[in-house]
């Protein structure tokens, strides 16, 4: 029996909407996953710490619109430098468990269009900071780009140490904020940024124990083989998250602090050092992840205490 033209364009239409529609969906989340949008909301909370922070210095109130617009530019720029990351890594993201399902990596997104969305949202960021901010918060964001994909993204497939170069970038999100919310930078800021910087190496030494095998595979060096690689990730997980209770005490024993914020940054400092020094102690993959999950609870509950510790002394809320 012949097939009725009208029917068939209908069942066509039918069945084939649908399937566009799953594709169109499907590729809007491998771009949004190309962004990294697990690390931008820390981005995004550390920001907003330094903004506040910057503000409150100044003794300035606090400009809804120029912090939505230096978070804007900054996760811009931020998303770009994750999306160009992963185009300078697609070969060796392929070859681990871990990055394998990344948009690039499986092949459901080829590297033309990566390397231009991410070049777009970088160029984009950088241009809106400079004329909706400042020029500081814009160099600023382009110093974090620029170190993070040519000295830090290399470095990893040559030295350890390229956990201690990274962290220098990785630790620029406050001083962005505070240069959108004053245009310059003051000593606090420093502090904030010596928290993140310090923070970084308990938070990537959980995550490089628990896929050593997978970095390994790709050639990349972030710990060494062996007792060496036990070595480092023991003390690159116990001396900076020692390191954090002193400076992260330090605004209440100098007076800028309440109890509230020397209790709650005891606590977490104490914390976070026990879960570190278990990690050293033991070297499990379970007590990674817990090392990992508690990285994860510490930095924004440690820069909600400094915000508002910093909003009671200044007499706000």
């Amino acid at each position: 029996m012949p097939t009725d033209p009208t029917l068939t364009a209908l069942e066509v239409a039918a069945n084939v909407r649908p399937h566009c529609v799953v594709q169109s969906n499907s590729a809007l989340a491998d771009y949004w996953a190309l962004t990294k949008p697990e690390v931008n909301f820390l981005i995004a909370i550390t920001v907003f710490a330094g903004f506040c922070l910057g503000s409150r210095a100044q003794s300035q109130p606090l400009a809804l619109g120029l912090l939505l617009h230096t978070l804007l530019g900054t996760l811009l720029v931020a998303s770009g430098t994750g999306t160009l990351n992963q185009f300078v890594e697609r070969r060796f993201d392929a070859r681990m468990r871990r990055t394998a399902r990344r948009p690039l990596a499986a092949g459901r997104l080829t590297p033309s269009r990566v390397l231009w969305f991410g070049i777009l949202l970088s160029v984009a960021g950088s241009i809106y900071l400079a004329l909706a901010v400042n020029l500081l918060a814009c160099m600023l964001a382009v110093l974090t780009l620029v170190s993070y994909l040519f000295l830090y993204t290399p470095l990893k497939r040559i030295t350890p140490l390229c956990t201690v170069i990274g962290a220098f970038p990785g630790a620029m999100p406050p001083l962005i904020g505070w240069a959108g919310a004053c245009g310059k930078l003051g000593s606090e800021a420093w502090i904030l940024y010596a928290v993140l910087f310090l923070w970084q190496f308990p938070h990537f030494m959980a995550i490089a124990w628990m896929y050593r095998e997978d970095y390994a595979r790709a050639g990349y060096h972030v710990l060494p083989r062996g007792e060496r690689g036990d070595r480092l990730m023991a003390w690159q997980s116990v001396i900076p998250a020692l390191a954090l209770i002193p400076l992260s005490v330090a605004p209440a024993l100098h007076g800028h602090a309440g109890l509230t914020y020397l209790a709650g940054s005891c606590v977490l400092g104490l914390g976070f050092l026990y879960s570190a020094a278990k990690l050293a102690i033991r070297r499990s993959n379970t007590i990674a992840r817990q090392l990992l999950s508690m990285s994860i609870i510490y930095l924004p509950l440690m820069f909600a205490l400094i915000v508002a510790a910093r909003a009671q002394c200044s007499g706000t809320v």
